[in-house]
């Protein structure tokens, strides 16, 4: 029974918003848009991969800063031990920075 009302519901729903919103097709009322502005573009353009590599570079040290909130709040319990694990840990991070630095990775307009 629950069943059926589930789909009589979502059949009303669906028979409602065809009335109601009209019926009527055409170019203009199925072509994509976004925020109201009309497409310029075409939708399967190459992207450059610089973009895509900007966007890992960016989680990568931003799942970095996730590991610093726990360890400040440990801190005070491991005392030295944490501090030089963190130490490490961001040496190896630095290292990381230079590595990208040298490479050219962090130069958007190359």
């Amino acid at each position: 029974m629950m069943m059926g009302l589930a789909a009589a519901i979502a059949l009303g729903i669906l028979a409602m918003s065809w009335l109601v919103g009209g019926h009527k097709g055409g170019v203009r009322k199925l072509s994509p848009y976004e925020s109201g502005m009309p497409v310029l573009d075409a939708a399967h353009k190459r992207i450059s991969i610089k973009f895509f590599l900007v966007a890992m570079i960016f989680i990568l040290f931003d799942v970095e800063a996730a590991f610093l909130f726990p360890w400040a709040v440990i801190f005070r319990e491991f005392k030295l031990f944490a501090y030089v694990e963190m130490i490490v840990f961001l040496f190896l991070l630095g290292l990381g920075y230079v590595y990208l630095w040298k490479k050219g990775a962090l130069e958007w307009d190359r």
